[in-house]
């Protein structure tokens, strides 16, 4: 691995020279390092570039990480992951994505996931993306999950742009068996001229399940976030989704939840607020000896944690 991986894995990961449990590092392209364990078996593809990994039933407690990252310009990384979790597993997916560039050349890169959660399953997955460098090259991460959760599965995702991407396109989809669970947390933040499109869809097509999806966004400067949600119950089910933005200069946010009860038992809602910082909390704080700048910055932080 070249330094500036070392130091992209720092930030999306929390690696610090090793991972604990299973894992495999792609460096613009390639694998950087391997390694499965006793339950997480992590394989090439045969016919596209990527990975299966399969997750035995019944594990419990193990970590797989598979984070990504793109060191330098003219670089379009595109990437196929497939996640095979056994009946009662439960585990943590750390993933994640780096791109940097100090040239005029851009850097992008596409991680496509799929997850296939068996009866009972359980996964955790962790993901933060950031952009870093000089060059004035785009820094595009355009994500794509789909999911399938038999019954009483549970995914539990929590996402971060946490800064430097100038591009990013999010697509999720999820269909749920009866009584599975997805539980979402988003978190977003656009600066100068970026742009970030998020886009939600599920189904929830067992009896009691439920989606619970959290967005958390700021945008500043002269950026440009879009969310965009859609849940469908086609059976008794719980859905929520809420959409919360702070604007700051001239920042733009577009939210649209959709809600779609085809079921007389669905109970589905959703929550959408944007709005500026409020100016009272920025005087509370610079009482206490905080600059406006500093004030706003801590406001922003506790927002997005």
């Amino acid at each position: 691995m070249n330094d500036i991986t070392k130091d992209l894995l720092k930030q999306i990961s929390e690696w610090d020279g090793s991972f604990q449990g299973a894992y495999n590092i792609r460096e613009n392209g390639q694998c950087a390092g391997r390694m499965s364990s006793k339950n997480i078996q992590i394989e090439s593809k045969k016919d596209q570039p990527g990975l299966e990994i399969f997750i035995a039933p019944n594990t419990k407690g193990e970590t797989v990480s598979i984070p990504a990252c793109v060191t330098h310009g003219d670089v379009d990384d595109l990437v196929y992951n497939d996640f095979y979790v056994g009946e009662n597993a439960d585990v943590t997916i750390v993933a994640g994505c780096g791109i940097h560039t100090e040239t005029g050349e851009p850097a992008r890169h596409n991680g496509i996931h799929r997850f296939f959660l068996a009866k009972n399953s359980k996964v955790k997955y962790l993901e933060k993306h950031i952009g870093t460098g000089h060059g004035t090259g785009l820094r595009s991460i355009d994500p794509v999950t789909t999911a399938e959760l038999e019954e009483n599965a549970v995914l539990e995702m929590d996402t971060a742009q946490i800064g430097g991407v100038d591009k990013t396109i999010r697509k999720t989809e999820a269909v749920l068996g009866a009584g599975a669970r997805l539980l979402i947390r988003e978190r977003i933040l656009t600066e100068k001229e970026q742009t970030a499109v998020t886009d939600f869809k599920v189904e929830m097509n067992g009896d009691n399940s439920g989606v619970d999806l959290i967005s958390r966004s700021v945008a500043k400067d002269n950026s440009h976030q879009s969310y965009h949600s859609v849940i469908i119950g086609n059976a008794k089910c719980t859905g929520h989704s809420e959409c919360d933005a702070i604007i700051s200069e001239n920042g733009q946010v577009d939210a649209a939840p959709e809600l779609h009860a085809r079921n007389n038992d669905a109970a589905l809602i959703h929550e959408a607020a944007i709005g500026k910082i409020a100016g009272e909390q920025i005087l509370k704080l610079m009482t206490l000896g905080l600059s406006e700048h500093d004030a706003e910055a801590t406001i922003i932080d506790g927002f997005l944690s």
